[in-house]
C-alpha cells in the first residue's frame, strides 16, 4: 500500500490488484475556499436533510466522524469507521465499475478526495469528498444497509461487462473531469457530452454490469426509502446534492415503487434525474438484489454464461459442475442443441479450484489458452466426475491407459492418460494426455505435437462471471486511465482571495482574533466583487457578535452581488437563512 496512507486491519484485507486506484489525500492541498465550500454544503444540506432524510443520516455523521466545519480526515474517519467493520480510501475520480465494487465487497468506501469548485456548489458530476464522504458515509452506520452495500459489491464485481462499457466509463470519467475543470471551455465540454450521449444511445444489449449499474444508481446512489406519499432520502448522490435532495421531495419529480424492472431504467449522469424508486425499507433492496443475481450468468452458467465472456473480451472465469475454474479471455464455444460442448480462451488461462489455483496449472503452462470439452461421454448415462474408480477403470480412463472418448455432440478425445486431479469429495477434475488429438468431425480442436492436453471435466457450466478465480493467477495492476483530475497552477488572485478565506476561518476557529473583519470586507468589495460564500461567512460572524453595523455592510454588499449575479441569489438567501433563523441552529448535531 501507499506508503502516505494509513492502514488497519479491514485495509489490510485488500486484494493488491486493488491497491492501484488508491492515491494519498493530502489534506494540506485543500484551500480554505474547499473548507468554506464543505462547511457550506453540509450546514445546508444538514438543515434541509434532518426532516426528509432517512433517519440513519444525522446519527450516522455521528457515528462516522464526519464533521460539518471541517472536510473530513480519510485517517480520522477510518479509525472510527473501523468501530462499525468498514474503512474508506482515496480515489482520482471515477474508478471502473468492477474494481468499484470489489472495494465495497471488502467492506471499503471509495472516495474521491476531490472537492467540487465554489462554481458548482450545489452539484458536480464528478464524484468528490462531499458526494462521498458526505453522502455514502453516513448511511453505512445502519447495519442493515452496510450489508446491502457490501453484498452489492460482492455480486456486482462478478458483473459481465461489454466492450462497450469501457469506452464508456472512459468518456464519462473524461467529461466528468472537464465539467469540474477550471480551464475547461464550453466546446469541448459539449463535444464529450455528444461522445457520452452518442455511446448511451449506441450500447446494443445491456451487459450485465449496465444493468446492475442501473439497480446501483436507483438505490445506493438516487435512492428513496418510505412510502410513495412520504419518502425519505437515503441515496448519496440526493444527500450530497443540495439541488437535488430539495428538487427530488417535489411532485417534479416522478416516485415510483422500487423493484427489479428499475434494471432495465437508464440514467443520466450529467443531468438531474426525472424519476426516482421508492423502497418500502433496505431488506426491500437485498430482495431485488437476490433476485437480479438469480439472472446473471454467475448463478445460471450455461451457453450464454460464456458467451458474456466472449462478447466481453475481457478475463473472465468459468466453473464447471466439478468445482473446476477455468480462467482467461473466452474466444470461443462450440455449442449443439443449445448446450456448451467445447470452449476455448486465447492466451494466459488459470486452472483453479475453490478460488485458489491448482499447482503445476498457472499462466506459465497455459500461456498460449486452454480448450476442453464439457458435457457428459455419449451412451454412457454416468458423468465422468460420477464415476468411482471401478467405474473408470471400466470405461478404461486410468492412467498409462490409451483411450478414446467420445462425448454427446460429437467431440472426440484420443490420447494416453498420463494422470488426473481430484477434488476434496473425491471426484476427478482434470485428465493429462499425451500424444492426444481432439476432433470434432473433420476439425482438429489439438494435435499432439502441441504437448500434453489437459482435459477439464465437468457435465455443466455452473457459473461464468467477470475476473478471475484465483487473484493472483495474473497480473492484474495494469490499469492506466486515459485522462486525469485537472489541477491547474493557482492564479496570484487566486492565492489571495484563498488567504482572505483562511483568516476569516482562524478568526471563527479563534486561532486568530486580531483580523479586522471590516477590513477583510472592504477588500473582498475592491478586490472580489463577485464572490459570495465568504460575505456569507463574515455575516455569520457579525450577526452572532451583534455587529449591527457590520452586518448591514455585508447585508449591502450581497445584495448587490445578488443584482450583478442573480443565479447566486438564492444561495445566498439560503446561507443567511441558516445563520438568522436560531431555530434552525446546526452547530451540535
Amino acid at each position: 500500500m501507499h506508503s502516505s496512507i494509513e492502514s488497519n486491519t479491514i485495509l489490510n484485507r485488500l486484494p493488491k490488484h486493488l491497491l492501484q486506484f488508491i492515491k494519498p489525500q493530502n489534506y494540506e492541498d485543500y484551500s480554505a475556499i474547499d473548507q468554506a465550500v464543505w462547511r457550506y454544503v453540509m450546514r445546508k444540506n444538514v438543515d434541509f436533510l434532518k426532516t426528509v432524510a432517512h433517519e440513519s443520516y444525522i446519527e450516522g455523521l455521528k457515528q462516522t466522524g464526519i464533521s460539518i466545519d471541517s472536510i473530513p480526515n480519510m485517517y480520522g474517519m477510518n479509525r472510527i469507521l473501523q468501530d462499525i467493520g468498514w474503512a474508506a480510501v482515496a480515489v482520482d475520480g471515477f474508478i471502473p465499475p468492477n474494481a468499484f465494487m470489489e472495494f465495497q465487497a471488502y467492506n471499503v468506501l471509495v472516495i474521491a478526495s476531490d472537492i467540487r469548485q465554489l462554481e458548482h456548489i450545489e452539484y458536480t458530476p464528478a464524484p468528490d469528498i462531499i458526494h462521498e464522504g458526505a453522502g455514502h458515509a453516513p448511511i453505512i452506520a445502519n447495519p442493515e444497509y452496510a450489508e446491502y452495500l457490501r453484498r452489492f459489491g460482492e455480486i456486482g464485481c462478478k458483473a459481465i461487462s461489454s466492450a462497450k462499457d469501457y469506452e464508456l466509463y472512459e468518456a464519462v470519467r473524461h467529461l466528468s473531469i472537464i465539467k469540474e475543470a477550471p480551464s475547461s471551455n464550453e466546446a469541448d465540454i459539449v463535444s464529450v457530452e455528444k461522445k457520452v450521449e452518442d455511446l448511451q444511445n449506441n450500447m446494443g444489449e445491456p451487459s450485465e454490469m449496465a444493468l446492475i449499474r442501473n439497480l446501483h444508481w436507483w438505490t445506493v446512489e438516487y435512492g428513496l426509502i418510505g412510502t410513495l406519499e412520504n419518502p425519505k432520502i437515503y441515496g448519496a448522490g440526493l444527500l450530497s446534492s443540495i439541488g437535488e435532495s430539495a428538487w427530488c421531495m417535489t411532485d417534479a419529480v416522478k416516485k415510483l415503487p422500487y423493484h427489479i424492472e428499475a434494471t432495465f431504467k437508464n440514467f443520466d449522469i450529467t443531468k438531474p434525474q426525472p424519476q426516482l424508486f421508492v423502497t418500502p425499507d433496505f431488506a426491500h433492496l437485498s430482495l431485488v438484489l437476490e433476485a437480479f443475481a438469480n439472472t446473471m450468468a454467475l448463478r445460471k452458467g450455461g451457453l450464454i454464461g460464456i458467451n458474456k465472456l466472449i462478447q466481453s473480451k475481457a478475463l473472465g472465469t468459468i466453473e464447471l459442475s466439478t468445482g473446476l475454474q477455468i480462467s482467461g479471455v473466452f474466444t470461443k464455444v462450440i455449442e449443439d442443441h443449445g448446450n456448451p460442448i467445447y470452449f476455448q480462451t486465447t492466451g494466459k488461462t488459470a486452472l483453479a479450484y475453490r478460488e485458489k489455483e491448482l499447482v503445476g496449472h498457472g499462466t506459465n503452462t497455459h500461456g498460449k489458452g486452454f480448450g476442453s470439452p464439457v458435457g457428459k461421454l455419449k451412451g454412457i448415462n454416468l458423468a465422468i466426475e460420477d464415476m468411482s474408480p471401478r467405474d473408470l477403470s471400466a470405461y478404461h480412463i486410468y492412467e498409462e491407459k490409451t483411450v478414446t472418448l467420445e462425448f454427446e455432440g460429437g467431440i472426440t478425445v484420443s490420447g494416453e492418460i498420463i494422470t488426473g486431479k481430484r477434488n476434496l469429495q473425491g471426484k476427478i477434475i482434470l485428465i493429462s494426455f499425451k500424444n492426444c488429438t481432439v476432433k470434432r468431425d473433420n476439425t482438429v480442436l489439438f494435435k499432439p505435437e502441441w504437448g500434453i492436453f489437459d482435459m477439464a471435466v465437468g457435465k455443466h457450466i455452473v457459473s461464468a462471471f467477470s475476473g478471475p478465480a484465483d487473484l493472483n493467477s495474473f497480473d492484474l495492476i495494469t490499469h492506466v486511465p486515459s485522462s486525469k483530475t485537472i489541477h491547474i497552477k493557482k492564479t496570484s488572485e487566486q492565492l489571495k482571495l484563498e488567504m482572505l478565506y483562511g483568516q476569516v476561518r482562524d478568526y471563527r476557529e479563534g486561532k486568530n482574533k486580531t483580523i479586522s473583519r471590516t477590513k477583510v470586507l472592504e477588500q473582498l468589495m475592491d478586490e472580489f466583487p463577485n464572490d459570495w460564500l465568504l460575505p456569507v461567512e463574515l455575516y455569520e460572524l457579525a450577526f452572532i457578535g451583534n455587529e449591527t453595523k457590520l452586518c448591514d455592510a455585508i447585508l449591502n454588499h450581497l445584495e448587490t452581488i445578488k443584482q450583478s449575479k442573480p443565479e447566486v441569489g438564492r444561495l445566498i438567501d439560503d446561507g443567511l437563512g441558516i445563520i438568522t433563523d436560531t431555530s434552525k441552529a446546526i452547530d451540535n448535531l
